[in-house]
């Protein structure tokens, strides 16, 4: 009887993480919600309402198209990277008998994308720009909020490539990617986007912009939830097994179609 009870004890455990976390999932992204939408935009730094778009020149035009080009490559490998992973985990059962390697895979795809988005995602730290790392993180809250979402999908990949390879075999480890991808979700609603605000139509952009962030932040926190559940020995969890990857991939089909 003792194992059995021991194992009712440990269903009801992660049930109860289950629920906390969606509860506190929900009561963050309601109340962020709720801020990101009262917030008004004329209070961000440098922004005047009153004051008239000014005009580009070429340099200014060319830096401004570059940065463009260069933030909606990041956003579309990052998308692929989640696809890659989405098909991989939604399939993995099948996959696996004929490549074994294939679990082993889709937290690679989170550790690329993690490695890519710390090394390239802005290239006015050095080696690639004048500024040191240190600077940029310290005046920059753009570039350091860039930073935490690569240590949140480092920290992914690695805890399921541990998981995947029989390494890491602690309750804890399950969490990981639920509790921080929850995190993840409510950082993207807090998001900094730099920009010229004196730059035509930039208003309009920001709001783009930030609308797109609004759909991954509530889509990921998706994933995170979908992913949770789907650990949590209870009535649906094969259901959220499936639900999980497919969310990730429209997670990964909304980054590949990313504008400014």
């Amino acid at each position: 009887m003792l194992p059995i009870r021991t194992e009712f004890s440990i269903s009801r455990i992660h049930g109860r993480s289950a629920i906390a976390l969606c509860a506190l999932a929900l009561v963050c992204l309601f109340t962020t919600l709720t801020w990101s939408q009262e917030h008004d935009m004329s209070s961000m730094p440098g922004m005047n309402m009153n004051e008239p778009a000014a005009t580009e020149n070429p340099a200014q035009m060319a830096k401004h198209l570059a940065d463009k080009r260069e933030s909606e490559f990041n956003h579309r490998l990052a998308g692929l990277l989640l696809i890659v992973a989405g098909v991989l985990i939604f399939w993995e059962s099948r996959l696996a008998e004929r490549w074994p390697l294939v679990c082993y895979i889709w937290p690679m795809c989170f550790l690329a994308g993690g490695l890519f988005l710390l090394v390239f995602s802005d290239t006015e730290i050095w080696p690639f720009g004048p500024q040191t790392p240190w600077y940029a993180l310290t005046h920059n809250t753009e570039d350091l909020q860039h930073k935490i979402f690569s240590v949140i999908l480092l920290a992914i990949g690695y805890v399921e490539l541990q998981r995947a390879r029989g390494k890491l075999r602690s309750s804890w480890a399950t969490w990981v990617f639920p509790t921080v991808g929850v995190a993840g979700a409510i950082m993207l609603l807090f998001h900094v986007h730099g920009g010229d605000m004196q730059a035509p139509h930039a208003m309009e952009t920001m709001e783009h912009i930030q609308k797109q962030h609004r759909w991954f932040a509530a889509t990921g926190l998706g994933v995170a939830l979908t992913n949770g559940l789907a650990g949590t020995p209870r009535k649906w969890q094969q259901f959220f097994k499936k639900m999980w990857p497919l969310l990730l991939m429209t997670l990964g089909f909304l980054l590949i179609q990313y504008t400014e």
